[in-house]
């Protein structure tokens, strides 16, 4: 009886972690249909694909667990021009991104709209706005079963969870020793750069030096999003804005992690702030 009792329950475990296994597939595969259906809509809209990161997949290869969330960065580089003439610290939020993600065991399509934008920067251009929100439009349209939310703004104010460092450095020298400062962290992969000045000179729109460094570290990324999936739209990949302020020296804007935690599940933890220490610190090194 009790060799019995053993073997029902072993059959139990096994069936058990099969169901989990096959229902961890299942949840992976509706959120990479969802980020192809997306990927899809983008290249419909004429919209120019940037980069495309599967979190999930990259943190496993650091043998990290967290839901499966993949991100995607596209862009209208005549529209970015526009919106940084008007407030260059805008182009921490640019360019366009979504994350098809599992929140719970189910599909979640998340993205940040004009009206995030809007609050976080102080741009009040209301044709500028909608014009950004028309090509959001032009996306999410062709996939309304995918039921794509706006990332929730009513707590968003001025420069909210926007953590800043100036540089002694201009513009190209900070992203120089950046860039070699990120590349030489063992857990770091480095994803690319957008020059919003070169970018906004092929539309005639005459901007002050501005990059955005993207990159982002799997294995302390995954811990930060397994139980913050959503927290993905905007960091992992981390994104640095470096531009040039008045007296011709570097500023460096990036994303408060714990903050967006907070912002998307009322709450953070110890690992978010861990994160924004270790960035700060990192970030300070190499440009102080």
């Amino acid at each position: 009886m009790a060799l019995l009792l053993r073997v029902v329950l072993a059959s139990f475990v096994t069936l058990s972690l099969s169901v989990a296994a096959n229902a961890d597939l299942s949840n992976q595969m509706k959120v990479d249909q969802s980020f192809e259906a997306v990927k899809e809509a983008v290249q419909n809209a004429g919209l120019t694909e940037i980069i495309q990161i599967d979190h999930a997949r990259l943190a496993a290869a650091e043998n990290v667990e967290m839901p499966p969330s993949r991100v995607q960065l596209f862009s209208d580089p005549g529209l970015n021009a526009e919106i940084m003439k008007h407030e260059i610290r805008a182009g921490l939020d640019l360019p366009f991104r979504a994350l098809s993600f599992d929140e719970a065991g189910a599909l979640s399509l998340l993205y940040t709209s004009s009206d995030f934008l809007a609050k976080r920067h102080g741009i009040t251009d209301a044709p500028l706005l909608a014009k950004m929100d028309d090509h959001l439009v032009a996306v999410f349209e062709q996939v309304p079963d995918l039921s794509a939310q706006k990332v929730e703004s009513t707590r968003v104010d001025k420069d909210f969870a926007v953590l800043e460092l100036r540089s002694q450095y201009g513009v190209a020298e900070t992203v120089a020793r950046l860039k070699e400062t990120i590349t030489a962290q063992s857990d770091t992969i480095w994803f690319g750069e957008i020059d919003f000045q070169s970018e906004a000179k092929a539309f005639g729109v005459e901007l002050v030096p501005a990059q955005l460094l993207l990159f982002g570290g799997p294995a302390p990324g995954g811990v930060a999003m397994a139980e913050f999936p959503a927290i993905g739209l905007d960091a992992f990949c981390q994104k640095l804005l470096v531009y040039e302020g008045d007296d011709g020296k570097a500023r460096v804007l990036f994303n408060d992690i714990a903050a967006f935690a907070d912002l998307h599940y009322q709450r953070a933890i110890e690992p978010h702030a861990m994160l924004n220490k270790r960035l700060t610190a990192t970030f300070k090194g190499a440009i102080e």
